[in-house]
């Protein structure tokens, strides 16, 4: 078996582009060895060579049960030391490090692409290799689940996150004993690129990283394994140093978008709270995507006092955002860092906007860039830290009546409009189905319980219309409440509300830029 599935791995190399022709032995010597056998018979190569040709769906469709059978191998001749997800992980990706090029081939080709022919070609490309190398794992995101929302701020997404593994115990308790590394410093370090990993951290001999120049700094260029969106990109700094916001930041994520206009950019804030779940290494998250924040309109034009040349306003958006646009990045850079710089000494106790409590500071951005034709155009998040008895996790982050649905950090993803929610969700949500349309007690478990004041509300609500919850209309119905619940988070993340005394005081720190 195991010979006929190092052919069938080869054939799929082949048909994807990972491996060459001029390559084929060589890769399949280097499969050989990994498990331990000596040859393929002549036998097995006659009768694999009846098969039909692989295109490149077949191949996408065979890759997960090839793996799955070289695992199967592996464990049982003592070459994978557990049949656990984490070892499974480890393992398979060593074996698609056997079909990977060297990174000064891939950075190699991406470069002639992009010169020779466009960033797009490049890009499609690098994520196509990504995809096929198994860095990506196709197969685990196709679990995702994902609907939209329509609301008053336009559509929103929603995906319930399942691609991400959890980790088995007996890799928990082999993390907690061994040796502690500090190499890689984190997950973005490029030290990562062909890192054969632990129990405690991700094998990446299938990880190739793009160098890249933004705004005279040395940066790089990778594909997030956990796509959330189309051509989910992280861009990071090439040293280990923590995130932060300043007039730099806006540089680098308008250059990038410079070479890469058919992405947008964008960096998570640098405080907790509002900051996204790695603050130790500098990065931005793009992608070839168009969020419902990117859509949302104007609501009111503002002027910023010696930049008449840069259209301004206020987006009718649930978040308090300041867009501006205009074709001179130097001009965006220059107002931004001015806007940036006002708000992070900014305090309206009106409004409960504190710059700082007890010396701890709590005004942000998070920015975000993109092309809109021949001009740049940067939306500016504003975001603010601050915490109460009433709310220890953050004023400006969902409240604790959301914390059933979601409770972890707004960061940059969630604030452009996609809600990405935790897989706790997919076995809770089938418990609160199962449970309205058999008529049971909402708080006869604790599951339940925590779901029941939002579906005895949300039921009221639809009983009043006069609208039966059945079978047919159950997974609709919860995936609208659930996206009218995210609606609700972005609302408690807004610094400013969408009212008129909101507006008024948003109003008011545009004036303290101008004055």
């Amino acid at each position: 078996m195991i010979q006929e599935r190092i052919l069938e791995l080869v054939d799929y190399a082949l048909t994807t582009g990972l491996v060459e022709k001029e390559d084929k032995l060589f890769t399949i010597n280097k499969l050989l060895e990994l498990f331990e056998v000596d040859d393929i018979e002549d036998a097995t190569i006659e009768e694999y060579a009846k098969r039909p040709a692989m295109t490149q769906e077949s191949a996408e469709a065979a890759l997960e049960g090839i793996l799955e059978d070289m695992m199967a191998y592996a464990y049982e001749h003592g070459i994978m030391k557990e049949n656990s997800i984490v070892y499974k992980d480890l393992f398979d990706t060593k074996i698609m490090g056997c079909l990977m090029p060297r990174p000064s081939e891939v950075r190699a080709r991406f470069k002639a692409l992009y010169e020779n022919e466009s960033s797009l070609a490049a890009t499609d490309y690098f994520y196509k290799l990504s995809c096929d190398s198994n860095y990506i794992r196709r197969q685990r995101i196709k679990k995702d689940q994902k609907w939209t929302t329509n609301t008053e701020f336009g559509t929103l997404d929603v995906t319930i996150n399942l691609s991400k593994p959890e980790k088995d115990p007996k890799a928990i308790a082999a993390a907690k004993n061994a040796k502690q590394s500090a190499y890689p410093k984190c997950l973005l370090c490029p030290e990562n690129e062909g890192y054969a990993g632990r129990v405690n951290h991700p094998a990446r001999q299938n990880h190739r990283i793009i160098p890249l120049t933004i705004n005279n700094s040395e940066w790089f260029f990778q594909y997030s394994p956990y796509v959330y969106y189309n051509e989910h990109c992280i861009v990071f700094n090439s040293k280990h140093t923590p995130m932060k916001i300043e007039r730099a930041t806006f540089g680098k994520i308008l250059d990038f978008v410079e070479q890469f206009p058919h992405y947008f950019v964008g960096s998570n804030a640098d405080l907790p709270i509002v900051g996204g779940s790695i603050l130790t290494h500098d990065h931005f998250q793009g992608g070839h995507y168009t969020f419902a924040m990117e859509k949302a309109p104007i609501e009111k034009e503002i002027e910023f006092k010696g930049f008449s040349d840069v259209k301004a306003g206020i987006v009718k958006w649930p978040m308090s955002v300041i867009r501006i646009t205009g074709p001179d990045k130097e001009r965006l850079i220059e107002l931004a860092d001015k806007i940036l710089l006002a708000w992070r000494g900014y305090t309206d106790e009106a409004a409960f906007v504190f710059a700082s409590t007890d010396g701890e500071p709590h005004n942000t951005i998070t920015p975000i860039a993109r092309r809109r034709g021949t001009d740049f155009e940067l939306d500016l998040v504003l975001r603010n830290n601050i915490t109460t008895e009433e709310h220890p996790m953050g004023v400006y982050h969902p409240h604790a009546k959301l914390h059933h649905i979601k409770k972890e950090n707004i960061g940059l993803i969630e604030v452009m409009g996609l809600a990405v929610l935790p897989a706790r969700l997919k076995p809770e949500m089938e418990e609160l189905r199962e449970a309205i349309l058999k008529g049971k007690d909402l708080r006869s478990t604790e599951t339940l319980a925590s779901h029941a004041d939002w579906a005895e509300e949300f039921l009221a609500k639809y009983a009043a219309k006069g609208v039966q919850i059945s079978e047919e209309n159950i997974d609709d119905v919860i995936h609208e409440e659930i996206g009218l619940v995210f609606n609700e988070v972005l609302k408690c993340a807004g610094v400013y509300k969408c009212t008129e005394e909101g507006r008024r005081a948003f109003c008011r720190f545009v004036d303290t830029v101008n004055a």
